[in-house]
């Protein structure tokens, strides 16, 4: 008997039939003998319509009652399927995040888990009943509703797959696994078997979207054996674990990108002590990421400084340099949304040389220039022109031969 925890997105739980079909799923592993906790995401596209919702009665909503509406989406899914496996003749019981008691922070719309009190779902479990639990959602100490952020049922799913000390951690989706890059734009691209966390939270963050950067830090750092596959099929899909010696001995296991980026650029920057603290403080304090970071040496103690934050942040991380720039004595500021950003990821690159060049040259024979790098142990990024993300990905899986070779 084993405990297993099942999180279904959106797409799984679009209308009652689809609810219906999740909940047999989970029965028949009930019937197995295994204690079963479920998550569940609100039904597709029912998110985009309560934020439409909240955009109609206030400009900028306000973060409290913003989540106490996107936290309904969630309620509806639950209780429908609880009802479902009560109408089969088992018993189930659905659970919000505040009943569980999931305790987050206090930042709405982007709440982190700080604790997860388990003492409800065992006993429930105690007494033979499926625990069906509210994703995406969690409260704060002094019981204010709050939300995760987009993908944050995932990460609920590995947290209290965490908290629980379960044994796998299923997430469905409507693909069957994590593939080397996008199929929709590579038709040659492969599902991978099996991935290091590592290399998961490394696509993750670069712009793989099957599973939430967070989940996955979650699942690292607890060890949680994570497993990607469909609602749609029995297929296995992509395991997430431990790195081993296997994993080691492919250079690249995948090529992913991100179109939701922009790049600023504050030109003839004094070169001083202090100066990039200046810059990057108020963005930090406004809760912009800023990603790539590139300092140009000019002549006559100036600097060009460029950096990449999320196109969602643009127009407000410009707003800030633009004063910034006045305090700092900058000569000029500029912006480009039309940017893309490239990425190859690989546990094997610590053990291989040339990776990057290889990375370099593929894309200097398409002709596609190179405006920033980044790179860590196991990445290479690269920033490019939008236009040419595509090629650029197509380029990449071919030159390092990924579709012949997967985990």
């Amino acid at each position: 008997m084993a405990l297993i925890v099942q999180k279904f997105g959106g797409t799984s739980v679009a209308n009652p039939e689809k609810i219906k079909a999740v909940a047999d799923r989970v029965m028949k592993k009930a019937r197995e003998g295994n204690k079963m906790v479920v998550v569940l995401s609100a039904m597709a596209g029912e998110t985009n319509r309560f934020v439409d919702l909240a955009h109609q009665m206030q400009q900028i909503p306000d973060p409290r009652e913003f989540d106490m509406l996107l936290a309904t989406g969630e309620q509806v899914t639950i209780a429908l399927f609880a009802m479902a496996v009560k109408e089969a003749g088992m018993d189930a019981i659905s659970l919000l995040g505040d009943q569980v008691k999931i305790i987050t922070d206090s930042r709405h719309t982007r709440a982190r888990i700080k604790e997860i009190d388990t003492d409800m779902i065992k006993k429930y479990h105690d007494e033979g009943k499926i625990v069906v639990v509210a994703g995406f959602q969690g409260v704060t100490e002094d019981d204010h509703i709050t939300t995760l952020g987009r993908g944050g049922s995932d990460t609920t799913a590995v947290a209290l797959a965490a908290a629980l000390k379960a044994d796998v951690c299923e997430i469905f989706t409507d693909v069957d696994g994590v593939y080397t890059t996008d199929p929709n734009i590579c038709k040659k691209a492969k599902k991978i078997d099996r991935i290091t966390y590592d290399e998961m939270l490394e696509l993750a963050s670069l712009g793989a979207k099957v599973l939430d950067i967070r989940s996955v830090s979650f699942a690292k750092r607890y060890k949680v054996p994570l497993h990607v596959r469909s609602t749609f099929t029995d297929t296995e899909g992509t395991w997430v674990v431990e790195e081993d010696q296997q994993m080691e001995s492919l250079p690249v296991s995948g090529v992913t990108y991100n179109k939701n980026e922009a790049r600023i650029t504050i030109s003839k920057v004094p070169d001083t002590p202090g100066t990039a603290s200046k810059i990057f403080t108020p963005i930090a304090d406004a809760g912009i990421v800023v990603d790539v970071i590139i300092q140009n040496t000019r002549s006559g103690e100036l600097t060009d400084m460029t950096f990449t934050v999320p196109l969602t942040d643009y127009d407000q991380a410009m707003k800030i340099v633009a004063k910034v720039a006045k305090d700092i004595n900058a000569e000029s500021f500029s912006g480009d949304k039309d940017i893309a950003k490239v990425s190859i990821v690989g546990v094997g690159m610590r053990n291989h040389a040339g990776i990057a060049t290889t990375m370099f040259r593929v894309l200097a024979e398409e002709g596609i220039n190179i405006l920033m790098i980044s790179t860590s142990e196991i990445k290479v990024s690269c920033v490019i022109e939008e236009k040419y993300t595509e090629l650029a990905v197509r380029s990449l899986h071919d030159a390092f031969g990924l579709d012949k070779d997967t985990k």
